[in-house]
């Protein structure tokens, strides 16, 4: 086997290991976080209906005039994690689950969840 056959099936093993558990409880929605070099997105998933129902990310027109005054991808972050707990609160949504895709709990992801609780999320 070689090394990019490796690291993808390792990968994919730590994308969906908190999945796993999460496939037992359905009575509360997912909060996924994807990102990518430049920008970040968070998503609120209902997988009982498999439905979206908030979403945000640092590419919203709605969202631009915050994320012009900030440098850093840790303060879009930040905005992000702020705004999707705003949406959440909008929409009685109160508890999550977190899903951060596979991606280590340290620097963005982690300055986007931290932001999402204060604003009211719980999970």
């Amino acid at each position: 086997m070689s090394k990019l056959t490796k690291d993808n099936a390792r990968n994919k093993r730590r994308k969906n290991r908190s999945k796993r558990t999460l496939n037992n409880f359905s009575n509360r929605p997912r909060l996924v976080v994807s990102r990518s070099l430049k920008n970040i997105q968070a998503q609120i998933i209902d997988d009982f209906n498999g439905a979206t129902l908030v979403s945000v990310s640092s590419l919203d027109k709605s969202l631009q005039s915050e994320l012009s005054k900030v440098k850093g991808k840790v303060e879009r972050s930040k905005i992000v994690g702020k705004k999707i707990g705003e949406k959440a609160k909008k929409n009685k949504i109160k508890e999550v689950w977190f899903d951060r895709n596979g991606y280590p709990y340290t620097g963005r992801v982690k300055a986007m969840a931290d932001a999402a609780r204060k604003s009211g999320l719980e999970f």
